[in-house]
């Protein structure tokens, strides 16, 4: 993480603890997964594995309603989980304000393209105050306790602690990685490899070799900057090349990745039991 993008939080009564920035601060990985499902009981099960830092929400391709986001930090909390949510590019401003307030620890912004995107999308989780040039307004909601005695110096406190991410994958924002990794209060970066391709015309399939220098690229640049390059992987046998490089952020399977390859697997094993009897 970017010495840029460090606040070191004060503490004070009520503040409600930010996970993934406390594992960012001290410098640890981190291990993810993805859920699309809005019951909170999906979230609890993943973090009753023990085996998660925080979940992803897919906001960006399930239907979610601001009650579910409440619901949702709620279980992760349960089970010392950080929550992150992953917002379209149209409405982000709303949708992101309206997690954080919620509790959601962070916000993985889509379909950005210039470092000018990303400095308007981090300034829309940072407070409206002199200090942080930021446009999020006071907001007496879950994520300090509904105003709980809590000062506006100290709500723009926590919304410095809120960890901005950004997908990297469009081709434009490729080609300006350098300038993106440098912007202030960056945290974190994923390559997206479907996006990428589409941006540059092509499928996916057909784009192995340049899918793997561009993500190549973007690795180095974020460590370079001291941001933090995530890996979304289906395998834990995937993560020994993004070690190689560097990388120590995961994001590994996901609900409908998970329950697709289960049932097709376990369908076929069962239906050629039947055939070959």
């Amino acid at each position: 993480m970017s010495e840029k993008s460090v606040y070191e939080s004060a503490s004070f009564p009520g503040k409600k603890p930010n996970r993934i920035r406390e594992l960012f601060n001290a410098g640890k990985p981190t291990v993810a997964t993805r859920i699309f499902s809005s019951w909170p009981l999906i979230t609890e099960v993943a973090g009753s594995t023990g085996m998660y830092d925080y979940v992803e929400i897919l906001a960006e391709y399930a239907p979610l309603e601001q009650h579910d986001l409440e619901n949702i930090a709620r279980a992760a909390e349960l089970h010392n989980m950080g929550t992150i949510i992953k917002v379209d590019y149209a409405n982000r401003a709303y949708v992101a304000q309206k997690a954080v307030s919620s509790g959601f620890q962070a916000v993985l912004f889509a379909d950005h393209r210039t470092a000018e995107d990303v400095e308007a999308s981090i300034k829309m989780l940072r407070a409206d105050c002199p200090q942080d040039g930021g446009v999020f307004g006071f907001t007496p909601r879950r994520l300090i306790g509904y105003s709980a005695g809590i000062t506006q110096m100290q709500f723009a406190d926590m919304l410095r602690d809120v960890v901005c991410c950004f997908m990297i994958e469009k081709k434009e924002a490729v080609d300006n990685i350098d300038e993106i990794c440098a912007v202030k209060g960056l945290d974190m970066i994923q390559f997206g490899p479907s996006d990428f391709s589409m941006s540059c015309g092509v499928n996916a399939r057909d784009n192995a070799a340049n899918i793997k220098e561009a993500e190549e690229k973007c690795i180095k640049a974020a460590l370079k900057n001291g941001v933090r390059p995530r890996a979304e992987i289906n395998s834990p046998e995937a993560a020994k090349r993004y070690m190689d490089l560097g990388v120590k952020d995961f994001n590994i399977g996901g609900e409908l990745w998970n329950l697709t390859t289960m049932w097709s697997a376990h369908g076929k094993g069962v239906r050629d039991l039947l055939a070959g009897s």
